[in-house]
């Protein structure tokens, strides 16, 4: 292999980590695939091609998120071993100019998917695109300041997700707002949890997130009282056959999982803070299979 060759392979490995794809296809694949599925019982239609471009277009908006994410983040990163080697910026795979080619492309190639599936599609994904740049690009920087950093990151990582699978076949949500809001509490749940569980270097960097304005006890009860009110919401959603009744058979089966699968990590591969972080991986497990059934019974029009 030529010396070349090796540097492209380098930067396109680089280009490949700058995505953080591993960290957000878990979410991203379901939200999507949930939205439409619920659509497609909601209209009578059937799923068909347009649930890849909605999925593709989806997936290329995480890794613009994670992608800007990281450019912006790497002169901080670079003073820190451990940071400055997951950050391909930072660490000199690539640079900060090359990322921002490649994101760039990687929006425009979301922008048309979303402008193939209508009006309704492309609004949310170019909503979602935007909040993704803004989230973390220096200038506005939106995860910097309480209240906008979780509105945000629940809407750009869970609700406009969901939203954009449900538009691709639906224009009328009706019952299921109460679905992607629930979709959206617990992504708010998500972050306050990684706030609580980086408070101490968090707030010895001087940020201002909503943590640490309302306090670490207090971002903990927000964090439990959301995860409350989204499962309100969903039970509300079974219970007027928003939600078909039995797809609760799948994670109920699926439950003695959780004796076997007993991490004490959370999603992100970090020591739990508290039990809910304990329960992350398993409840994103029972999940995905849950939305894996309903797109199987959706396909074979059963239930």
């Amino acid at each position: 292999m030529t010396l070349a060759q090796t540097d492209t392979n380098t930067k396109l490995r680089g280009l490949l980590r700058l995505t953080r794809w591993q960290e957000f296809l878990p979410y991203y694949i379901p939200l999507t695939v949930f939205g439409a599925v619920l659509a497609v019982r909601n209209s009578g239609g059937t799923l068909d091609g347009r649930l890849i471009i909605v999925l593709i277009a989806n997936i290329l908006i995480g890794a613009y998120a994670f992608m800007i994410n990281d450019i912006e983040d790497a002169p901080d990163d670079a003073r820190e071993a451990a940071r400055a080697a997951r950050n391909p910026v930072a660490c000199g795979e690539i640079s900060a100019r090359e990322g921002w080619i490649a994101s760039g492309l990687i929006a425009a190639a979301s922008l048309g998917m979303f402008a193939l599936l209508g009006t309704n599609v492309f609004a949310v994904g170019a909503l979602n695109l935007a909040l993704s740049h803004f989230y973390s690009w220096k200038p506005v920087r939106l995860k910097a300041y309480p209240v906008t950093d979780i509105v945000s990151h629940s809407l750009m990582l869970s609700g406009l997700l969901f939203l954009a699978g449900y538009f691709t076949y639906h224009n009328t949500p009706g019952g299921v707002w109460l679905v992607a809001l629930a979709m959206t509490l617990v992504s708010v749940y998500g972050q306050l949890y990684n706030q609580v569980r980086d408070f101490e270097m968090d707030k010895a960097a001087k940020l201002h997130n909503t943590a640490i304005m309302v306090g670490k006890n207090a971002a903990q009860v927000m964090m439990y009282g959301f995860v409350i009110a989204a499962g309100i919401l969903l039970i509300i959603s079974f219970a007027t056959g928003v939600i078909p009744l039995w797809a609760l058979i799948v994670p109920l089966a699926a439950l003695p999982l959780f004796f076997f699968i007993r991490p004490k990590q959370d999603s992100r591969g970090t020591e739990a803070v508290d039990i809910s972080g304990r329960m992350q991986i398993q409840t994103i497990i029972l999940y995905n299979l849950t939305v894996g059934a309903l797109l199987i019974a959706t396909i074979l029009r059963l239930g």
